[in-house]
């Protein structure tokens, strides 16, 4: 059937095509924002969980710290990626749990300056503040213990504070590191524990493990929001970072790899990453030019002829195709010798008879040079297509002939 739903200049009415157009831009923009997405979403968590981090606005995180260590010039550094920690900077640690996986970040610092917190508090969600905790209690004590097992098992030990200021052991400390003890100090002792700081009766708070440049702060509280709300506890931070701190540092890094909020590595993010961004972008143009090209027409529209045309014509080739494909090609020459009979007698107007022979004897005499009898002859007597056409061939020649 023939094509329907054209315009009289021959366009199609069915879409518009610049609202097609703009319906798959959208569609496109939008399937590449969200690639994008899902290759970014991981980098982009604000953190605002309630943990124990650099991140966390709650009372145990460390997003106090961070932004007091910014405003007087310190250069904090949020580090998402293990291998950020590659840098001579002092790297603090503060994991939310002693389970945590600390051995590559470790491994990763090496011999230079790294402050590991001990996580201290069991904290839950608040439901009607979000980014805030609540804090039914202290973690259990085998919890924190575990922090630098196998290598250095620590033992963990909790005692009532009153206020009393906490006791510098080691004699290079500067004087402005000055901490009270919190309500409920934590301290710690372990093989390879040399204490730096301690409470007056000799727990350990903030110690050296072993000969290298790893410190462990027992009690988060010096260091926490909730700690930085007093003033001399955040003067005393401040003072503890520049003294853990190598001579040559830029700034202070503060790990949010090991609670979970490093940046994640994928193919989908390789593809918008330096170098391979090149390449996406490459493909992303070709796409662009063969949708133009598909959508772009070179000319007007074309319309498609019909299955079934009208007029004589037609017919006729329907029935010379329904005759070819019954193979009945070649039994026709009598038929077409009976038209070209029929032709001539309308022609030169002979007279009408019954008898086919007197009627082919005056034909005869049309044209003594070119015999009709034996042209009609053929035509009765093919065998084939070719010999079909053939005989049809003289006997139109016969007629033009007779008619010169």
């Amino acid at each position: 059937m023939s094509d329907v739903g054209f315009h009289e200049d021959g366009t199609r009415s069915a879409f518009n095509p610049r609202t097609m157009m703009v319906v798959t831009a959208i569609g496109a923009l939008a399937f590449i924002a969200v690639l994008i997405l899902g290759a970014y979403a991981p980098d982009l968590r604000s953190g605002r969980n309630g943990g124990s981090h650099a991140l966390s606005n709650a009372a145990t995180g460390f997003s106090g710290l961070v932004r007091l260590a910014d405003e007087t010039g310190r250069n904090p550094v949020i580090v998402r990626s293990e291998s950020d920690l590659k840098n001579e900077d002092l790297a603090v640690i503060t994991p939310d749990h002693g389970y945590a996986e600390l051995g590559k970040i470790l491994a990763t610092r090496g011999p230079r300056a790294t402050l590991l917190v001990l996580p201290k508090w069991r904290t839950t969600a608040d439901e009607r503040r979000p980014g805030w905790v609540q804090v039914p209690g202290l973690l259990p004590a085998g919890d924190p213990e575990s922090t630098l097992y196998p290598a250095n098992p620590l033992k963990i030990a909790r005692s009532k504070g009153h206020g009393e200021a906490l006791v510098k052991v080691d004699p290079t400390m500067p004087a402005d590191v000055g901490f009270l003890a919190p309500a409920v100090v934590q301290t710690m002792s372990g093989k390879d524990v040399n204490p730096l700081i301690t409470t007056p009766s000799g727990g350990i708070v903030l110690a050296r493990v072993g000969g290298g440049n790893l410190y462990v702060l027992s009690e988060p509280d010096l260091l926490n929001n909730h700690g930085m709300g007093d003033e001399h506890q955040a003067r005393a931070a401040l003072s503890l970072l520049d003294h853990l701190n190598s001579t040559d540092s830029d700034g202070v890094l503060f790990d949010v790899t090991a609670n979970g909020l490093g940046r994640s590595r994928s193919p989908l993010k390789l593809a918008f990453d330096a170098p391979f961004l090149a390449v996406t972008l490459t493909i992303f143009v070709a796409m662009l030019l063969a949708g133009w090209q598909a959508l772009a027409r070179f000319g007007p529209v074309r319309r498609r002829e019909r299955a079934i045309a009208f007029g004589k014509a037609a017919l006729v080739d329907n029935s010379a195709a329904l005759i070819r494909r019954a193979g009945r090609e070649a039994h026709l020459g009598g038929r077409y010798v009976d038209v070209i009979r029929d032709r001539a007698v309308s022609l030169f107007r002979l007279p009408l008879t019954s008898d086919p022979a007197t009627l082919d004897v005056r034909l005869e005499n049309l044209n003594p040079e070119h015999s009709f009898a034996l042209v009609a002859e053929a035509a009765n007597h093919a065998r084939s297509r070719d010999d079909l056409l053939r005989a049809a061939q003289s006997l139109n020649h016969w007629l033009e002939e007779v008619q010169r």
